[in-house]
């Protein structure tokens, strides 16, 4: 079965000219629809579309961004339609068309996929160099801690253990309370002197 997807970002855009493209193509079934690609979450046609999908069809786009709202997320499909055999075409993808089924289709994934570690690993580079020249500025002093001495749900986590004989409370009772974890509760009694 041979799918086709259209999708616009908003209720004012038309979906006419994807629609028209997809059928040419020769799809036997159209899902549809005019909201944001930014929420997969929200998108019930597309969630529709890859539910219905099985082993040997097809899906197809007009453009990879109707599908996907970067190159991580368009990776993250298409892993997910590899994984149950559907194949995914792409009517234009900068003047080609790219059918992951096919030999050629594959490597021009491969290389999407080598593009957007790429990018990934620039946006890392580029955020550590500004870290380092903010800490060179004095500027960057990273996170806060989070339970310092003075905080009230670490104050209150010491009164409670101080107290959890009276109150039968065990630490893992006293941590929830606190809305902390349990080995941060013991780290921070430990760095606050405080017998356990």
């Amino acid at each position: 079965m041979i799918y086709g997807y259209a999708r616009v970002s908003s209720t004012g855009q038309s979906t006419e000219i994807q629609i028209e493209s997809l059928n040419t193509y020769g799809c036997d079934k159209l899902f549809t629809e005019k909201i944001s690609g930014r929420k997969k979450d929200n998108r019930e046609q597309f969630n529709l579309l890859m539910e219905t999908t099985k082993e040997g069809d097809t899906i197809v786009v007009t453009k990879l961004d109707r599908m996907a709202r970067n190159t991580r997320d368009a990776l993250d499909i298409i892993e997910s339609l590899r994984e149950k055999g559907v194949a995914l075409v792409i009517l234009n993808m900068g003047g080609q068309v790219v059918d992951t089924s096919t030999p050629v289709g594959k490597m021009m994934i491969t290389m999407l996929a080598a593009v957007a570690e790429f990018e990934a690993d620039m946006i890392r580079e580029r955020q550590m160099e500004g870290i380092q020249a903010a800490k060179e500025r004095g500027a960057f002093r990273g996170r806060a801690p989070k339970y310092t001495p003075d905080s009230k749900e670490l104050q209150q986590a010491i009164e409670l253990v101080k107290k959890r004989n009276d109150t039968g409370m065990s630490m893992d009772m006293i941590a929830k309370a606190c809305g902390m974890s349990r080995k941060t509760l013991y780290t921070k009694l430990k760095e606050n002197g405080v017998e356990v």
